[in-house]
């Protein structure tokens, strides 16, 4: 039997699982944290023996039919003994019949379809340093000055399930900067970006096609000035891979995204920056 101790991380503690992510070089955004905790305080894990943490996981249940799986870690000395195991239970005990989702190293595969999970498409982690930016154009505009029911009828479009408090946690961050595209009176594209360990991630970018996502894009790296940056796109999406490509970008991680079940039809094709691995 095993002697380790799973209890709920407490908001102020999910810095931790944060940490040990940073650790293993997946290069977590600075202000991660304090939204993560809003979308589900009891779907963060930790695994302890004798008061010390071993293990982490979270598995946050948006609404009644989805979940997302992330920061799946053991710590190094410690693997090979089963505790993985026993926190991840813990995990998919806590989204009951939810349809789960995640981004597993692609590795860790093979494990996690013995589980349930079936691929739906790779997710690619591009980077590099922009040394150069453009003044943004007159019809981009602060991301909150636009209304955020548009906000969130726009991100139904790509994500499984509401998030609300998690979007309105994420757009104003400390640190986090948004940019809008107005079409015809419409949002016809919106786009995150903020400080990491190492340089800066963009995501979410949800975009009509290539030339809004471009637009934010640029409008976004114009606040900021030239540096590194990273953006995840879903390997799906021709023209997002297209523009980390045209950005002189190039991979450095690759995620297998993974359901273990149906989820109902998104509008990948307007993804060109996943907003985070560890939340979906």
């Amino acid at each position: 039997m095993s002697d380790l101790h799973i209890r709920n991380l407490r908001p102020e503690e999910i810095a931790l699982a944060v940490d040990w992510a940073a650790a293993e070089g997946w290069n977590p955004g600075l202000a991660d944290a304090a939204s993560f905790a809003t979308v589900d305080p009891l779907g963060f894990f930790v695994g302890e023996l004798k008061g010390e943490p071993v293990a982490t996981v979270s598995c946050v249940n948006y609404g009644p039919r989805f979940a997302f799986l992330g920061f799946y870690i053991v710590r190094a000395d410690l693997r090979g003994h089963g505790y993985g195991l026993d926190v991840w239970n813990a995990a998919i005990a806590h989204a009951g019949p939810r349809v789960i989702g995640l981004d597993g190293v692609v590795a860790q595969q093979d494990n996690y379809r013995k589980s349930g999970f079936t691929l739906a498409y790779a997710n690619i982690r591009y980077g590099g340093t922009v040394t150069s930016v453009t003044e943004p154009r007159a019809d981009t505009v602060a991301l909150d000055k636009i209304p955020f029911a548009a906000i969130e009828a726009d991100d139904a479009t790509v994500f499984p399930a509401p998030r609300s408090a998690f979007l309105r946690a994420w757009i104003g961050a400390t640190g986090h900067v948004g940019r809008a595209l107005m079409r015809d009176g419409r949002l016809a594209g919106w786009g995150v970006m903020r400080p990491c360990r190492q340089g800066r991630k963009i995501g979410p970018l949800v975009a009509d096609d290539r030339a809004a996502a471009e637009t934010i894009l640029s409008a976004l790296l114009a606040s900021k000035g030239p540096g590194e940056i990273f953006l995840d796109v879903p390997s799906v999406n021709p023209d997002a891979v297209a523009l980390a490509q045209a950005l002189g970008l190039t991979p450095t991680f690759e995620t297998a995204r993974m359901y273990t079940g149906a989820i109902p039809p998104l509008r990948i094709d307007r993804v060109f920056g996943v907003t985070t691995f560890e939340l979906g």
